[in-house]
C-alpha cells in the first residue's frame, strides 16, 4: 500500500472522539434503495470495511441485518463497540481489510463501505470483496463528497485565500463540483472483472454548522489533522471570525455520496450456482 495513504488513513484513529461527534450520517433513502438494489432479506449476512464509529452500520444493523464491522483503528473500534452495544447482530473486528479472513465457510450477502473504499489499497480491494460474498452477493460503497448547487453557500470559495496563505492550496486543476457532477468508478469497478450490472444513486442533503461544529468536522479530515498547528489556529481563527459577521453565524455544507451498485461475479470467473453477485 502507497505509504501515504497508510499513514493518512491512520490519523482518523486519533479524532475518534470528533469524528463521533461531528460527522454527519447518511439519509434513510440511501439505506432503503440499498436494501432494495442488494435484495437484502432480514438476517442478511453483511461486513462493513472501515465502519469507524458506526455512522453506517447502526441504520443498517437496526433494519435486521447481521454485521461484522472491520475497523483498522483501536479507539475506533472501541467507540463503535459503545455505540452498537444495544444493537443485536453486531460484532466489531479491529482489523485492516486487505488482511482480515473470515471465519471458515462464512460468506457475505454484502460487502459494503461507507466513505473510507478510496482507503483501501486498490490492488487488492475488489479481489478480496468479491472473494468474500456468496453467488448472488452484492459490493457497495459510497462518500459524503462536499458538493457545490448554484444556489449553495459561498463560504467555501470565499475562505480558499486562507488555504492559499497558509501553503494548503487546492491542487492546480481543482473544481468545485455541482450536485450530479461527482466522478463515479464504474470503470474501475467493471475493469477488474469481477463485477457487472454495475448501479449509481445519487442523494444529496444538506447540513448547517456553527463555527465551533464546522471545526469539528474538518478535525475529521485527514488533511486537516495531518496540517501543522500553527496552519490549524490560522485557518479556524479565520473561520470564527468571518462566520461571527454572518446574521446567524453559520454555513450550509451539502454533502453528495455518488453510491455504486454492481453485480457479479462474472460467471467466467467464478462459475457456480448460476447467480450472478452485485456490486452497489
Amino acid at each position: 500500500m502507497d505509504g501515504n495513504r497508510e499513514r493518512l488513513r491512520a490519523t482518523f484513529d486519533f479524532a475518534s472522539r470528533i469524528y463521533d461527534l461531528a460527522r454527519p450520517g447518511y439519509p434513510d433513502e440511501l439505506f432503503d434503495d440499498l436494501a432494495r438494489l442488494a435484495e437484502l432479506r432480514a438476517g442478511a449476512r453483511l461486513l462493513e470495511v472501515g465502519c469507524g464509529t458506526g455512522k453506517a452500520t447502526i441504520p443498517l444493523a437496526q433494519r435486521g441485518y447481521q454485521i461484522s464491522g472491520l475497523e483498522i483503528g483501536a479507539n475506533l473500534a472501541e467507540r463503535a463497540r459503545q455505540n452498537l452495544a444495544g444493537v443485536a447482530d453486531v460484532q466489531i473486528v479491529r482489523s485492516a481489510f486487505e488482511s482480515w479472513r473470515p471465519p471458515a465457510g462464512v460468506t457475505y450477502d454484502m460487502v459494503f463501505d461507507a466513505t473510507s473504499w478510496h482507503w483501501v489499497d486498490p490492488a487488492v480491494r475488489y479481489r478480496r470483496a468479491w472473494e468474500l460474498l456468496r453467488p448472488g452477493g452484492h459490493l457497495a460503497f459510497w462518500g459524503a463528497s462536499h458538493v457545490f448547487p448554484v444556489d449553495g453557500d459561498t463560504f467555501f470559495g470565499e475562505i480558499q485565500d486562507v488555504y492559499d496563505e497558509i501553503g494548503e492550496a487546492l491542487p492546480a486543476g481543482s473544481v468545485f463540483p455541482r450536485p450530479g457532477e461527482l466522478p463515479d468508478m464504474r470503470n474501475e469497478i467493471e475493469a477488474s472483472g469481477l463485477f457487472v450490472d454495475t448501479k449509481i444513486r445519487h442523494f444529496d442533503w444538506e447540513v448547517s454548522y456553527d463555527a465551533e461544529g464546522y471545526i469539528r468536522l474538518l478535525e475529521t479530515f485527514s488533511g486537516h489533522i495531518a496540517m501543522e498547528q500553527w496552519k490549524r489556529d490560522r485557518l479556524y481563527g479565520e473561520i470564527r471570525r468571518r462566520l461571527a459577521r454572518r446574521p446567524r453565524g453559520r454555513l450550509r455544507r451539502r454533502c453528495a455520496p455518488p453510491p455504486l451498485a454492481a453485480r457479479g461475479p462474472n460467471p467466467p470467473v467464478r462459475p457456480s450456482s448460476g447467480q450472478s453477485s452485485g456490486a452497489i
